[in-house]
């Protein structure tokens, strides 16, 4: 396909994708992955290395915004509740495909351990693009469906970073750096989002402050053979508090939501759908199937039952959207392929699954278990007694 093609096709994809998932009624990050599908597939159209970055970043944004919807107070209420779901969310899954992999797929033990890497992931991206839409961010399931979502994916990371990661003075770079800047910002932000000279101009500075600190992350992450998820997450934390203090504050992360939207993040949900062969899958379409159902099946025993109990009218909806993921799930997978522990047909059906993990259990979810009234959200303050 001519370059030059490239970002107005991927232009009338990100527009096609929001007038269908309004027509629709879905998450527009789901059309947006089916869309990429088609693309590459079909369409011949290969992602441009800009637009491999602008992905990369629209991962880390979706991260950042995901951390700075997180009621900190809550989280410290909930720990309890976050860090059982989540952990079960990672650990049953991780175990499951392990096993699996090696011991009925016949896969070699790296590669079993990259795929349970993989498949035991929830997609923070995801989940957090789906809770903006339909209105549950700011409820307390919303809240700590994120929380959940957080300690999974820190199990995930770490699993990764331990197994396979081999550390340098440049990992360490990364550490540093990415708390150097996490500290500078929860310490000096308030002269940005405070100065009388800043607000409400057009060229919007609090933004582009913002954007530095992401990119700052991507860059040592880089550096350190690392990346910039889990510390955009903690920076999002670190400065929720900044977003509420007062509407123009609120309003610089409203103003954050809506240009992220319109187009750094559909690049991130396009392409990851671009990365899936569908050849390759078909090839080996009964191994993609095996492995959809090894993450569904754990990822259900792991949530459910403990979301039964903390979180009543909203379980089925929480297990079905920590059953999505795509970013660490993406990473590692590309990680086992450029190090040589996957091969290329083992690569696609992974990322295969990974996809059809983002898409399916939230298409469920949406569909037919979505709370629509308030009184379908738990007032979890008294639902885990």
């Amino acid at each position: 396909m001519d370059p030059t093609l490239v970002p107005l096709i991927a232009g009338i994809l990100v527009f096609l994708a929001s007038l269908i998932s309004l027509k629709l009624g879905l998450s527009v990050a789901i059309i947006e992955i089916l869309l990429g599908v088609i693309a590459g597939n079909y369409l011949g159209m290969q992602p441009e290395p800009w637009m491999t970055y602008l992905a990369g970043f629209g991962g880390i944004l979706l991260t950042f915004l995901a951390g700075a919807e997180v009621d900190v107070d809550l989280m410290r209420e909930k720990f309890k509740e976050s860090v059982l779901i989540g952990a079960a969310s990672f650990l049953l899954p991780f175990i499951g495909a392990v096993l699996y992999c090696y011991l009925l797929a016949g896969w070699t033990l790296n590669a079993s351990l990259i795929a349970g890497v993989a498949l035991s992931t929830t997609s923070l991206a995801v989940v957090y693009s789906v809770l903006v839409e339909t209105g549950l961010t700011k409820t307390e399931l919303g809240k700590l469906i994120m929380a959940a979502t957080f300690v999974t994916d820190i199990g995930t990371a770490l699993a990764l970073s331990i197994l396979f990661i081999k550390p340098s003075i440049y990992t360490g770079i990364f550490l540093v750096a990415s708390l150097a800047i996490i500290w500078l910002a929860m310490k000096f932000s308030h002269i940005i989002f405070h100065n009388p000279k800043l607000k409400g101009k057009v060229i919007e500075p609090e933004i582009k402050y913002l954007f530095v600190l992401l990119l700052g992350f991507i860059y040592f992450a880089t550096l350190g053979d690392s990346h910039a998820v889990l510390p955009a997450f903690v920076l999002g934390l670190a400065m929720s508090k900044h977003f509420t203090e007062s509407p123009e504050t609120l309003a610089v992360r409203n103003r954050l939501r809506t240009v992220a939207y319109a187009l750094i993040t559909p690049f991130f949900f396009i392409i990851g759908g671009m990365r899936v062969s569908l050849d390759m899958v078909a090839a080996a379409f009964g191994l993609f199937v095996a492995l959809f159902l090894v993450k569904q099946a754990t990822k259900f025993i792991g949530v459910y039952f403990l979301a039964r109990r903390y979180i009543p009218k909203g379980e089925m909806y929480t297990t079905l959207l920590m059953s999505t993921g795509l970013t660490f799930g993406t990473i590692a997978s590309v990680f086992g392929l450029q190090a040589g522990y996957i091969d290329q047909i083992q690569f696609s059906v992974l990322i295969a699954v990974v996809i059809a993990s983002a898409v399916i259990p939230t298409f469920i979810a949406q569909t037919w278990f979505r709370p629509v009234h308030t009184e379908d959200i738990v007032e979890m303050n008294g639902a885990a007694k």
